[in-house]
């Protein structure tokens, strides 16, 4: 039996986020939504996808969200995971996170 898998787009701080858990439902406090199981690509060594990279160190430790109803904008049910993402709110494209570089030396 294939286990359920949920994409969840939310609003957060103007930027459009886009996460895969296993779990959603209506929880116990009034006007949000609970996503829980937060499902993150787990690369050792080089980091392959810094946006995936910024969301497991934002959500990683989380056990549940619970998302203002107002704030989701869509939740699909899908078959397999995709590429997590964070977008811009009025353009919709990703908002890229730079590898930071290296100081010049003076």
């Amino acid at each position: 039996m294939n286990k359920t898998l949920y994409k969840v787009t939310f609003l957060n701080h103007g930027k459009i986020y886009e996460l895969y858990a296993g779990r959603v439902g209506s929880g116990s406090l009034w006007g949000f939504t609970e996503v829980a199981d937060l499902q993150f690509d787990v690369h050792e060594g080089l980091v392959v996808d810094p946006t995936e990279e910024r969301l497991r160190d934002e959500f990683g430790n989380t056990r549940v969200l619970h998302l203002p109803m107002q704030s989701i904008v869509r939740i699909e049910e899908v078959e397999k995971k995709g590429q997590s993402a964070i977008r811009d709110a009025a353009s919709g494209e990703k908002v890229v996170t730079p590898f930071p570089m290296p100081a010049k030396p003076r």
